[in-house]
C-alpha cells in the first residue's frame, strides 16, 4: 500500500509560479512511475505529467509543455511539478498518482495510487 499527500497548491497570480510536491510512504517508491493529474470544476480529470521510475522518461500534456517540469528525488519519496508561466485555465485540484508498472502513460486507469489533491488557484 502507498500513500500519496500533495501539498504547494495555492492561489497566484497569472504568469506566477508554484511547485507542487508529493510525498509518498512505503519502500518502493524508486519503482514507481508518477503522474500528475488535474481536474477542473465540471470537466473531468486529465493528465498533466509523468515520470518514469529513474527519471530518464518523462511526458507532458501539450497544455503545459514547455511550463511545467516534473522530476523526483526518490532519496526523499518525493516527486515534484514545477509550474511557471500559469495561465488561468491551469486552475484546478492537482493529484498526484502512483503506477505500479514500468511504464509511463497518461491514462489515468493505469494509476493504482492517488493522493488527495491539492487546489491550484491561478488568479487573472
Amino acid at each position: 500500500q502507498v500513500q500519496l499527500v500533495e501539498s504547494g497548491g495555492g492561489l497566484v497570480q497569472a504568469g506566477g509560479s508554484l511547485r507542487l510536491s508529493c510525498l509518498a510512504s512505503g519502500r518502493t517508491f524508486s519503482s514507481y512511475t508518477m503522474g500528475w493529474f488535474r481536474q477542473a470544476p465540471g470537466k473531468e480529470r486529465e493528465f498533466v505529467a509523468a515520470i518514469n521510475w529513474n527519471s530518464l522518461n518523462t511526458y507532458y500534456a501539450d497544455s503545459v509543455k514547455g511550463r511545467f517540469t516534473v522530476s523526483r528525488d526518490n532519496a526523499k519519496n518525493t516527486v515534484y511539478l514545477q509550474m511557471n508561466s500559469l495561465k488561468p485555465e491551469d486552475t484546478a485540484v492537482y493529484y498526484c498518482a502512483a503506477d505500479q508498472s514500468y511504464g509511463i502513460t497518461q491514462n489515468p486507469y493505469a494509476y493504482d495510487y492517488w493522493g488527495q489533491g491539492t487546489q491550484v488557484t491561478v488568479s487573472s
